[in-house]
């Protein structure tokens, strides 16, 4: 060591791997996370209610025929969703 100067690896240069790791998991986050959110606009539509374009009466209609509602309820429900 002459003047000061520093000889050897040190925990700078720990720290700025650290630092240099750190900013490509957040890059790399940041992409999921946007790639995620676009494909999420791109059909609104799909979603825990069922399949992608799927309206009430769709569902509605899906109930009947699966004998979890009668006919008097289906016309019901038919009459409100139609008016």
């Amino acid at each position: 060591m002459m003047w000061g100067g520093y000889d050897g690896w040190g925990w700078t240069w720990g720290m700025g791997m650290v630092h240099g790791l750190l900013w490509w998991v957040l890059v790399i986050l940041g992409i999921i996370v946007l790639v995620r959110l676009l494909g999420r606009s791109a059909n609104p539509a799909s979603g825990p209610a069922g399949a992608p374009g799927e309206t009430a009466l769709d569902v509605l209609k899906k109930r009947y025929a699966n004998g979890e509602i009668g006919k008097a309820e289906f016309e019901e429900k038919r009459r409100d969703i139609t008016q």
